[in-house]
Parts: C-alpha cells; structure tokens; sequence
C-alpha cells in the first residue's frame, strides 16, 4: 500500500510516466526469482530435513536435553522438580539448536501449556513461561540450515562461511537475553551451577573470538571455512552413526524426513513470491532507499562507517516477521551479492535472533496470556544485541 501511494506520488506530482511499468516489470521478475529460489531449495531441504530424522530417531536430541538439565532445573526454580515440563523445554531448546523448526513449535507450545497448568493467574505471564519464551526469542542455533541454503542458491563461493559469525552473535544474544530475564526475575547468576554452564561456553566464546583476532582476514576466511564446513559434515556423520548405533533403519528414517522437507520447500513457495514481490515494489519506487538513505545519514553525522547501512532493513524486520526478515535478507543478496560484505551481514542478521512478536503471540496466545509483562523488553534487549554483534562480527571477519 505504502508502495502504491509513492507511485501515485510519483506519477501525479513528479509526472513519472515509467513508474508503473517499472513496477510491472520489476513485479514479474521478482515473482519468477520467488518461484526459482523455493524451487532450488527442495532438494537441499530434502537431504537435511532426512539428516535430521535420523538424528532425532536416534536419539541426538534427548542426549543434548540430557546434557544441559542441571542448567535448567536452576533458571526455572519455581517448576517442581522431575516435572514433566522439563523434557518437553528440553527437547524444544535442543530441536532449535539444531534447526528442527518443524518439531520446535509443537514441543514448544506443549510447553507452554504444561507451564500454563502451574501459572496461579492464567491471564498473566509466569517468570517460567517469560524465561522460556525470551530463550527461544534470542534465536540460539548451532546449525543455520536455510540460510546457508539461500547462500548456495544464490551463488555464494561458500556458502558456509556464515556458520561461526552466526553462532557467535546468536550466542551473545542468548546470554544477553537470559541475563536481562535473570536479573528481573532475581535468578542468583552466581549460583555454581549456572556459573559452570555460562562460564564454560563463555570462556570458549572468548578464546575463539581472541585467536580470530590475531589472524588476518584470508586466515579468518580459511579457518571460518574449514570450520564451518568440518562441523556440519561432522553433525551429518554423527547422526548417521548414532542411527546405526541404535539399530534404526536409516534408510526409512531419511526418506520420512525427506518427505518434510520437500513439503517444507513448497509451502513456502507464496510466502516467499508474496514478500519478495512486496519488498520489490517497494524498492522500485523509492521507498527502501530513502529508508537506507535516511540511516546513512544519521550514521554519518555520529562519524560512524555507514557500510552496514543496507543490511539494516533484514535487522528492522526479524523481530516482526521472520518471512519478511527472509524477503530483506534475499534482497540484499540479490542486489550486493552473495559474497559481499552487505550480503553476508544480512546473513548474519536473520540468524542472529528469531521473531520475538510472532513468538510471543503464538506462544502466549495458544494459553490465553495477555499480560506478558517483561517478556517483550526483555526478548527486544536479546535482538539488539545480536545485531550489534553481527555488524561488530561481520566488521571483524569479512569487511
């Protein structure tokens, strides 16, 4: 609509006669790149989405969800001990690390609901549904499947090189979040349990940081590359294995998964047409460069280096629509390249956090909330601290 009066703006005052048939064109155009990207995304979607069956057949989750329930006993003191609402934030958490979009939600409203069982005021956010809900919203992810697919499909030398910037900004953002949470909610941090979690991914995140920050920029490109690609084909390995192990049928277990992610892949077809096409018009009449424009000059007169500036609308956009966050992200791709530093950046940005308001809405409306007090505060605090991070991030390793 915004786009449409800025036409008609244009038409009637400037006396733009090729406004229209720009948008015209650029609107078919952009259709048929929607259709072409969701389309090159079936067959990669459908080898990860089979990986991860077999993965989660096997077993993987319910090991990771063992791994952190001392953690979780600690920042959730007011769920009973051995209740069941544990396992099930367990292996939510686990299945986001892991990019299992599909099996999150569901596990994720369960949750949800079993802490709703507990809350005395059913109209109001508990401490324990806020600390859950601002952990999803931080974004926290160990393997960013669909960007690195977007990164393939739009010709990135490699596409993985997003993997360790990603997984460091998410993180910083998640840290920030809990503790944003912690202090509201008066959760001792010092507590020695907490400390050893925290303290020990903390540490890691310090020394990777200080060894990249001795290396130069081809050294950083080499090790991010290796590393990246070394892990994830590590992960695909391990699940396999672990299938194996556990005497599942690996084979109908990545058909089954394959299945979904086919599924997945044409789902998204008119989403992904619908914003791509929307995003367009508004670029081709002038709106997302004055948007852009407008940033750069602020930026400018603070002395700021303004280079970041057009990755900026993906940042605007995630927290309220992970679809349009997407249209940004493919759009600077689309326009800077897939390997230049605004794509990359982009990249980086829609990893780094999730979708708070969508998140509090579904989450929190699936149980009838409606006062979520310190959840939306504390869920913004985690996002923009994983978008500074990604510019600081992506300034350090591809600028």
């Amino acid at each position: 609509m915004i786009g449409f009066c800025i036409a008609c703006a244009k038409f009637f005052i400037l006396g733009d006669t090729q406004i229209f048939a720009t948008i015209m064109n650029g609107t078919f155009t952009d259709a048929k790149n929607g259709f072409e990207i969701s389309l090159g995304l079936t067959a990669v979607l459908t080898l990860w989405l089979g990986i991860m069956k077999i993965g989660e057949k096997a077993g993987v989750i319910t090991v990771m969800a063992k791994l952190i329930s001392p953690f979780f006993r600690k920042i959730f003191p007011e769920i009973p001990k051995d209740h069941p609402v544990y396992g099930t934030m367990m292996l939510n958490i686990a299945a986001n690390m892991l990019g299992l979009d599909n099996a999150a939600t569901p596990m994720g409203l369960k949750a949800m609901e079993q802490m709703q069982e507990l809350n005395k005021d059913k109209a109001t956010a508990s401490n324990a549904q806020i600390m859950f809900l601002v952990l999803n919203t931080s974004g926290l992810t160990l393997i960013p499947v669909s960007i690195m697919v977007y990164r393939a499909q739009l010709g990135a030398a490699n596409p993985t090189d997003i993997f360790i910037p990603i997984l460091l900004a998410t993180y910083f953002s998640t840290i920030v979040g809990f503790l944003s949470v912690a202090i509201m909610q008066k959760i001792n941090i010092f507590n020695k349990v907490i400390l050893a979690y925290i303290g020990t991914i903390t540490l890691g995140i310090g020394a990777l940081l200080w060894y990249f920050h001795g290396l130069s920029k081809e050294q950083i490109d080499l090790i991010s590359n290796i590393a990246g690609n070394g892990i994830i084909f590590s992960v695909i390995i391990a699940f396999i294995l672990a299938g194996v192990v556990k005497k599942i049928n690996v084979f109908d277990a990545f058909v089954e998964g394959g299945k979904e992610g086919f599924g997945v892949a044409i789902k998204i077809i008119p989403y992904l047409i619908a914003i791509l096409v929307g995003i367009g018009v508004f670029r081709n009449v002038g709106g997302l460069q004055v948007i852009i424009d407008g940033l750069t000059w602020c930026f400018e007169a603070l002395h700021i280096n303004t280079d970041f500036v057009p990755a900026l609308p993906t940042a605007i956009m995630k927290p309220l629509s992970g679809t349009g966050a997407r249209g940004m992200m493919l759009e600077a791709m689309n326009t800077y390249g897939a390997d230049s530093f605004v794509g990359k950046l982009a990249c980086v940005m829609q990893g780094a956090t999730d979708t708070t308001f969508y998140i509090i809405a579904v989450y929190f409306g699936s149980v009838g909330i409606k006062k979520t007090r310190h959840a939306i505060g504390c869920g913004l605090i985690a996002d923009v601290t994983g978008i500074i991070a990604a510019i600081v991030l992506a300034y350090m390793l591809f600028y």
